[in-house]
């Protein structure tokens, strides 16, 4: 397995040679003239190690280093430079760097250290996967709705979860697709086994294969010993593979076999071996659109679209929006230990009169906020970052978009411009931050 290497430097002869060197080793390597070019590279595709210079016109590598080092998902990086001293060493350890090599250096030095430093961040990647699944067993959500359409969900819910077939559930940004997943799984058959998620657009392709496939012993660098991916871990339960839409070309074809036949292989493996795993996916993706363009394949979307669920957006089922926020109230009075009675007839308006764009997980992050910032025992309006539609249409703004581009200021300067600790407030992955951000003239 390869490690995907972006080599970010400002001398073009360096960055030719060291590409050249590195791909002669059989790594995968893309390259960036500086910080802000590396970023926009970040953005289209996934990296394992970023080999990164210091000293660089318009971002340096300081400034980079502070931009991703907050993202979980974020490439490891090592530090390769020319200019060395003691202070900017201990700034780039200090801003995340796993280590710092000094030009002109020894090639076999270099691969050791890129090595390792993709093995880290594999480790780091599990136990991010870990710790999210300790979580998801110890939260016990609720599925809570009055509408018809919730209602309807749920019933449909029931009466196919007993199967084994194949879900793909389908449904904007926050509408609650991982929480109707848990739901089949908790009324399937296959609840005593466990349910283990795998988020599809946090991986690069060799990642993913490995998470979810495992390697055998001596697949590659550092690989000592055999791990089983997460078709092993998840045998005789389920396994929910989110953001399906995302998955690499290569790997859907792979993961086509696995749904056909039951059977796969490790990284580096020659042995079929079986798992009994029944799959659900979803996306907020359009699948049509992404099988035209030729980024998904149609015998895969017909394999997994055996039965298929439609989430729909809070705005089209307004009549859960208040249940959802008392729900989230009295989760989080009781977490931040807070005597906080109820929202007052003016908030209830505001949120249901507000059109969503986050949905359900913006509801929850809005609620969780009011509870921080409520000073009495009631939830005001003006514990909200959000106001009315119609206070909007009555200043004959453009409401939704207003709306959004407002609620993404507020979010950013509550967060000190920390855009990855910002998409997870919004609810959006970092792509579409930065999309939303380029759209209404925001990204600096």
């Amino acid at each position: 397995m390869s490690a995907r290497i972006l080599i970010v430097d400002d001398e073009e002869p360096f960055r030719r040679l060291l590409k050249k060197e590195l791909n002669r080793k059989g790594f995968i390597t893309d390259t960036a003239e500086n910080g802000r070019t590396a970023l926009d590279k970040l953005r289209e595709s996934s990296f394992d190690v970023i080999l990164l210079d210091i000293v660089m016109p318009g971002m340096d590598g300081i400034s980079m280093m502070k931009k991703i080092r907050t993202d979980p998902a974020s490439p490891a990086v090592v530090v390769l430079t020319g200019k060395a001293t003691i202070d900017t060493a201990v700034e780039a350890m200090k801003n995340g760097a796993y280590d710092y090599l000094t030009k002109p250096y020894k090639l076999e030095e270099l691969i050791i250290v890129v090595n390792r430093a993709f093995e880290q961040r594999k480790l780091r990647i599990e136990n991010q996967l870990f710790q999210e699944e300790i979580a998801r067993k110890e939260k016990d959500s609720e599925f809570v709705g009055e509408s018809r359409q919730h209602y309807r969900l749920i019933k449909f819910i029931e009466k196919i979860a007993p199967t084994d077939s194949t879900v793909l559930i389908r449904g904007e940004s926050g509408t609650g697709k991982e929480l109707a997943a848990n739901y089949i799984w908790k009324k399937s058959k296959r609840k005593a086994h466990p349910i283990i998620a795998l988020n599809c657009s946090t991986f690069s392709e060799n990642l993913m294969e490995n998470e979810l496939f495992g390697h055998e012993r001596g697949a590659f660098t550092n690989a000592y010993k055999v791990k089983r991916g997460l078709v092993e871990t998840a045998n005789e339960g389920t396994l929910f593979l989110d953001e399906i839409g995302e998955m690499p070309a290569g790997l859907q074809v792979k993961l086509l076999r696995f749904l056909d036949s039951g059977e796969f292989r490790r990284v580096g493996g020659n042995k079929n071996l079986r798992a009994d795993v029944r799959i659900i996916a979803a996306t907020n993706k359009n699948l049509d659109d992404a099988i035209k363009s030729g980024e998904f394949r149609e015998d895969l979307y017909y394999r997994l679209n055996v039965l298929n669920i439609t989430v729909p957006p809070l705005r089209e089922r307004k009549e859960d929006i208040l249940p959802l926020a008392n729900y989230f109230l009295r989760e989080y009075r009781q977490k931040i230990a807070k005597e906080i009675k109820g929202i007052d007839n003016g908030a209830k308006k505001i949120l249901h009169d507000y059109d969503w764009p986050g949905n359900v997980r913006e509801l929850e992050n809005v609620i969780e906020r009011a509870v921080i910032l409520c000073s009495s025992n009631t939830i005001t309006s003006d514990d909200f970052l959000i106001r009315s539609t119609a206070a909007a249409s009555r200043e004959e703004f453009p409401r939704l978009k207003d709306i959004e581009k407002e609620y993404i200021i507020k979010v950013l300067d509550k967060t000190k411009g920390n855009r990855s600790q910002a998409s997870r407030l919004l609810g959006v992955d970092r792509k579409t931050l930065y999309l939303k951000l380029k759209k209404y003239g925001l990204e600096t």
